[in-house]
């Protein structure tokens, strides 16, 4: 159906095929001499399909080249981009503007593969690209459903595809081996130091992970004492007490060895809204900060910190189009008004080896009953099924 289709959607959850579909799509259209464009709306995630699929893949902002004098893009209408085949992952983060500034830039004679998980939360910002588009019936849709067995063996796959069903997951038996763990905690505070004790202590002496490179803390919201903003402050001083070279800055301290996220695209400095990095030294004589992001060092004038957050705890926002190793992720009470079943979901999927949620039971059953967030007013389906007025 995709290698016939101008345009076309395949979207599932985890351990249904998308990767291994979309690289033997990949095979066939190169072997055929096919001109493709890979790209996705984050900097993690465009490095990941570049491992994943062995072709070099970029940011949307990136293919379709900032113009830091206009604010828009070089590549456009008028300029369009050069490829037969533009294939773009993690399709869900894509909001309005970004889709229209691309579909503007495919060439006539080009098709487009869109890839993503529908059940995901929807993109920061406005639209359900994704949602609407698949919606519409206006093109091609190829929905993986089947979970192939051996990530059926996975409790985080097997979990993540419960909780998508509106179902609660099954829980690990006594001395059963697992990847997907529930910690009760009796309030916010006891939530804390259980978060605190299973980075630094509990995970890595039983899975060999380490607790900055290897393990992120996911939260739904930054306030609170279960949210990303204190739980930061408890983990810096737990995972990285020796503060020596420290500098505090927009209400963030850092210092050597300290995880750090890019809050904003910088295209100057080559870092993306949602990269994570390591702090190196701070240069006390020069006023900068030196972070190391994949091997590659960037400096940060004082006055520019802004830029940056501690990262050893993010909203599960935050982390959409990442994965890492083990996740961490927080569910309490007090976070009522953001549980959702699509934003559990979303965190619960972004853990490749581990899966541990620290939190309240009665907290995890709100969020797995609540079938979405507050709806969101578009008009693309309309247009691509013709039945809204001209835009």
């Amino acid at each position: 159906m995709v290698l016939r289709s101008k345009t076309a959607v395949v979207t599932g959850g985890p351990g249904g095929g998308k990767t291994t579909l979309l690289d033997a799509i990949l095979r066939i259209v190169l072997a055929k001499g096919t001109k493709i464009l890979l790209a996705a709306p984050t900097g993690r995630a465009a490095k990941r399909m570049s491992e994943q699929t062995g072709v070099e893949a970029k940011t949307i902002h990136r293919l379709l080249e900032t113009d830091p004098k206009t604010g828009g893009f070089k590549r456009n209408a008028e300029n369009r981009l050069d490829c037969d085949l533009l294939v773009i992952d993690e399709t869900s983060m894509l909001d309005t503007s970004l889709m229209f500034a691309l579909v503007k830039a495919i060439p006539p004679k080009a098709a487009l593969l869109l890839v993503g998980d529908v059940d995901q939360l929807p993109s920061v910002g406005p639209g359900q690209v994704l949602a609407d588009v698949i919606n519409s019936g206006a093109v091609a849709v190829v929905r993986l459903t089947e979970v192939f067995r051996q990530a059926a063996e996975s409790r985080i796959v097997v979990n993540a595809h419960r909780i998508n069903r509106g179902e609660m997951p099954e829980w690990t038996k006594p001395g059963e081996d697992s990847d997907f763990f529930f910690v009760e905690a009796v309030d916010p505070e006891d939530g804390a130091a259980k978060v605190v004790e299973i980075v630094r202590d509990r995970i890595p002496r039983r899975f060999g992970l380490d607790p900055v490179r290897d393990i992120q803390v996911l939260c739904p919201m930054q306030r609170g004492a279960l949210g990303a903003r204190a739980l930061n402050a408890d983990l810096q001083n737990a995972l990285n007490p020796n503060m020596g070279e420290k500098i505090a800055r927009f209400g963030s301290a850092f210092a050597p060895g300290d995880k750090v996220m890019q809050t904003e695209n910088d295209y100057d400095r080559e870092v993306f809204n949602g990269d994570l990095g390591r702090v190196r030294r701070i240069d006390q004589t020069d006023g900068v900060l030196i972070a190391d992001f994949d091997g590659r060092e960037v400096e940060y004038p004082f006055g520019e910190l802004d830029a940056l957050v501690p990262a050893y705890a993010t909203t599960i926002h935050k982390s959409q189009g990442s994965e890492y190793p083990a996740v961490v992720i927080t569910l309490a009470k007090q976070h009522y008004t953001m549980l959702a079943r699509n934003l559990v979901y979303t965190a619960v999927t972004r853990g490749k080896r581990l899966v541990v949620i620290v939190g309240q039971r009665k907290a995890l059953a709100i969020a797995v009953r609540s079938h979405g967030s507050r709806r969101r007013w578009t008009k693309l389906r309309e247009w691509l099924t013709g039945n809204g007025a001209a835009a």
